[in-house]
């Protein structure tokens, strides 16, 4: 019976993803998808893929958030965990990323809030660590177990969008495992 409850609590956890790319036909947005179907008996996932809607970050207006800016925050505080899906541009994370990021720098909503890093790219590796290094300064529960680095994503998917590189899913299922660690 304990075992069941622990597993029901699980079901009733929604995940916030937010989708750094700038490509609404991006890798990085098929790999998302595969993690939606992967995750669906265990989380209720929303996938958060506007982030051009926020207005540029603007210190002055921290006092009167932008409605759009308070919307975001909101769907940040009710997630019980986030993930960050981002591709690397010029070694580091994208710019709608980082005013996102820059948006909740004076707030404490990502203080030992669950997070998973997701970055796949051509390579990755800057852009990763940086993402981790923000994710730390924000207050995040971060861990190894729910940080995925991909590089080379673009060869993992076929012309049709079919995953060709099975070793994707399995690091996703690993990827998913940490994120519920961090959970409990």
């Amino acid at each position: 019976m304990e075992s069941l409850d622990k597993e029901q609590k699980l079901y009733e956890k929604n995940v916030l993803v937010i989708l750094a790319s700038a490509s609404k036909h991006s890798s990085n947005r098929k790999l998302m998808e595969l993690f939606q179907k992967l995750a669906l008996p265990y989380f209720s996932i929303t996938i958060l893929d506007n982030l051009e809607t926020l207005p540029h970050f603007d210190a002055s207006l921290t006092e009167n958030l932008p409605e759009t800016v308070s919307d975001y925050h909101h769907l940040i505080e009710s997630a019980d965990a986030i993930v960050i899906c981002t591709p690397e541009y010029i070694f580091s994370i994208p710019s709608r990323l980082k005013n996102l990021m820059e948006w909740c720098v004076a707030t404490t909503i990502f203080n030992d809030k669950p997070v998973g890093l997701i970055t796949a790219s051509a390579d990755g590796r800057h852009g990763h660590t940086e993402l981790k290094l923000i994710m730390s300064t924000l207050g995040a529960k971060l861990s190894e177990e729910a940080s995925l680095l991909i590089p080379g994503i673009k060869g993992k998917f076929n012309a049709d969008d079919d995953l060709i590189d099975p070793s994707i899913m399995r690091s996703l299922e690993a990827f998913s495992k940490g994120l519920t660690n961090l959970l409990n």
